[in-house]
């Protein structure tokens, strides 16, 4: 087949109505996921007394499960750039599944054989770094996909929003898994919430048979096939008919750390890994310094927790609209400043001000999950298309390395404070301030270090008058 064949097979392949489907599949997915991968947080409370842990021993095994995640979470990169953005999706939803299922064995296992069932709960954990990486995958894919088909310039300053409701998932499963502790807990203990998450993931693995591969990877890899047959003059003419980047660029986490993608690569991964302190305290630990370092009840602690991730969802659309106005990177800076701020007020706020430690952590949270629809587009277009998911996946992972070293700072602050109830409180509000709102604050000011990026145009080939072809997907952030 020429490549001016292939070149119109690829970019017939996927139409509007195949990235609608996308999109709301990619939404369910991660909905889905992030049910499994925040549920064991918003439940260890509970796991650690049953159990028997101290706080300090709570966050420790919280840090290991963190570590498990994030060494999936690095895998899961090249093995998306070199099979394809469809079957990366698939292995996220199965693996969130898995770990799902098996979660209850964990508990039962740590409770009856001692430290190697403990070991067993963390390896099991450990493969929600699958379900985690689902939003990398997203972001790669959908950015992609609808570079192919939201071309004119309406539908480009609508990516990044219509690309926030997906990332909406996040709050709305974070909202279901609180939901489903009020519900299910009562009913069959903390067991029955992690088997009940999946069946959603069966559903799931039947809809994304309908998913169809980008065709900026479709284009990528024939490419690559091409000039692995020694068919140079073939691939450079289907890259050039697709818009690709007409240079090859080197593949893997090496490439990562090279020209033009260095920036990106130092600067995204700093203020993710710091931001995710910021997450660890008060996304995932922020029921447990509420009820230990706010006086709150575990159930208010829950109604605080299903309120502020509503707010969240209504913070993914704005930051998402906000980025396709004021810029991604400008967007995101923003928003953590405030995020700090909030979270700040909310720790050092006096005690059973119920109202404003509501409003306090709601807002936080607005301003603290809300920008990572602006972050994971704009990991998408900082890279080119030979490294776009392992970066993705790589700056993802980081957040879980941030999310161990906030785990390990906050344990030691923990185990440092005396033993005393006013002691353990007063170190839970330390630990908040210190290793949750400073942190968010930093990573602010680490993102501005990145270079601002435009977003990704059309892979299909629109020829100017002198005959050349415009800027595309897979071309460097540099030359755009």
């Amino acid at each position: 087949m020429s490549p001016s064949a292939e070149a119109e097979r690829i970019n017939a392949s996927v139409g509007l109505i195949d990235v609608r489907r996308a999109t709301i599949i990619c939404f369910f997915a991660w909905t889905f996921a992030v049910y499994d991968f925040v549920l064991f947080a918003n439940l260890l409370p509970v796991i650690a007394q049953e159990l028997g842990w101290t706080g300090a021993q709570t966050t420790g095994v919280n840090t290991w499960v963190t570590l498990g995640t994030a060494l999936v979470a690095f895998a899961i990169g090249p093995f998306v750039d070199r099979i394809g953005r469809r079957a990366g999706i698939v292995v996220c939803v199965v693996g969130a599944a898995i770990a799902s299922l098996l979660t209850w064995l964990g508990g039962y296992a740590a409770g009856a054989l001692g430290l190697a069932g403990l070991v067993l709960l963390i390896l099991i954990r450990a493969l929600a770094g699958l379900g985690y990486s689902e939003q990398a995958v997203n972001a790669t894919y959908l950015n992609e996909m609808y570079a192919h088909v939201y071309t004119d310039e309406r539908s480009i300053r609508r990516r990044g929003f219509i690309y926030s409701v997906v990332q909406g998932g996040w709050p709305i499963g974070s909202v279901i898994a609180a939901l489903s502790i009020y519900i299910l807990q009562p009913i069959g203990g903390w067991e029955l919430c992690f088997i009940v998450a999946v069946f959603p993931a069966i559903f799931m693995l039947i809809a994304a048979r309908k998913l169809k591969e980008s065709p900026v990877f479709a284009a990528q890899r024939r490419v690559r096939e091409l000039r692995a047959e020694d068919r140079t003059a073939d691939a450079d003419e289907l890259a050039r008919l697709t818009g690709l980047d007409r240079t090859p660029h080197k593949s893997g986490f090496g490439a990562l750390f090279r020209g033009e993608s260095r920036r990106a690569t130092l600067a995204l991964s700093a203020a993710f890994l710091l931001n995710w302190l910021g997450i660890l305290a008060f996304a995932f630990q922020g029921t447990l310094i509420l009820v230990n370092g706010k006086e709150v009840s575990f159930t208010g602690a829950l109604e605080v927790l299903i309120v502020s991730n509503v707010a969240g969802f209504f913070g993914y659309l704005f930051h998402g609209w906000l980025g396709d106005r004021i810029s991604r990177r400008n967007t995101i800076a923003i928003g953590w400043t405030f995020s700090a701020i909030c979270f700040g007020v909310m720790v050092l706020g006096p005690n059973g001000n119920f109202p404003l430690l509501v409003s306090a952590y709601a807002l936080g949270t607005f301003f603290l999950i809300g920008p990572y629809a602006a972050v994971l587009f704009f990991n998408s277009e900082s890279f080119p298309v030979e490294t776009r998911a392992t970066a993705g996946t790589l700056i993802n992972a980081l957040g879980q390395i941030g999310a161990i070293i906030g785990g390990i700072l906050f344990t030691a602050t923990l185990a440092a404070a005396g033993q005393s109830a006013g002691e353990q409180a007063a170190a839970w509000i330390r630990a908040g301030l210190f290793w949750g709102c400073i942190p968010i604050l930093i990573s602010a000011a680490a993102i501005l270090c990145a270079r601002n990026v435009k977003p990704l145009t059309s892979t299909r080939i629109v020829q100017n008058e002198a005959g050349g072809t415009p800027g595309a997907a897979g071309e460097s952030p540099a030359a755009r």
